[in-house]
């Protein structure tokens, strides 16, 4: 995977396109370990009116209504169903930090987390890199394929200066659009802020934060997670993140 992720920046376009290809179908399949949170969800159910809000659901409602006519009395709501979407379980937005050098490792291990997100909340997920500036890959309702995603991943390039806060303030809207009952950011960081405020304010306003950090550089997020009470995991290689997902989202 590190081999085809710099291969997807070759010169030659013939072979970038070839590298492209099978390096998201090789991620894809890395990355679909761990249970599935969030899947069918977004679809529409039925409930009773005094439950939720919604549409009439009239086939359904019309036994209540003849009842209701014929006796001339209030409607029940009880007796009444609406048609409305179901929320999400889960909701995931996956923030890469890409200051510094992206070497082909690294745009590896950030494009398999960023299909583990779409194989574990598929409907409901968004991925951010940031450096000085925060860019949106996939925003949080946005309909995208994630192959298209890991191919922007793996065409990114690295960048000087890291803010942290400003990034995490960049999840925290993204997942504000979400109705899911658990919001996640899972923070693929070494967690050195070197610009913008101090991230430690930013990071507690978040429902939940995971840090993944690369194993020969974890101390700060190591210090970063205790300091804001989050889970933390590290990884080497690209296979690693199946498991340091597990770890920080399942445990």
């Amino acid at each position: 995977m590190t081999l085809l992720a710099q291969m997807r920046n070759a010169t030659d376009q013939q072979m970038a396109s070839l590298a492209a290809r099978l390096a998201g179908q090789l991620v894809l399949d890395v990355a679909r370990v761990g249970p599935i949170q969030a899947r069918g969800v977004g679809s529409i159910t039925s409930s009773p009116a005094d439950r939720a809000d919604g549409d009439l659901d009239l086939d359904a409602s019309l036994d209540g209504l003849v009842r209701a006519r014929a006796s001339r009395e209030l409607v029940d709501p009880s007796e009444l169903r609406v048609r409305h979407w179901t929320q999400p379980a889960t909701a995931l937005v996956l923030v890469i930090d890409r200051s510094g050098s992206m070497s082909g490792r690294r745009l590896a291990i950030a494009a398999v987390a960023a299909a583990a997100c779409a194989h574990r909340a598929p409907v409901d997920w968004s991925v951010l890199a940031f450096a000085d500036r925060v860019i949106a890959l996939k925003s949080q309702q946005e309909q995208r394929d994630p192959l298209a995603v890991v191919d922007d991943l793996l065409r990114l390039r690295g960048q000087g200066v890291t803010d942290l806060a400003g990034a995490l303030q960049a999840a925290a809207r993204q997942l504000e659009r979400s109705r899911a009952k658990r919001r996640v950011t899972v923070l693929l960081s070494d967690c050195r802020s070197t610009f913008g405020a101090d991230p430690i304010d930013s990071a507690r306003r978040l429902d939940e934060l995971c840090v993944i950090a690369p194993a020969d550089d974890a101390e700060d997020a190591e210090t970063f997670a205790r300091q804001i009470g989050a889970r933390w995991a590290v990884v080497g290689e690209p296979t690693d993140i199946p498991d340091a997902f597990g770890q920080v989202l399942d445990r």
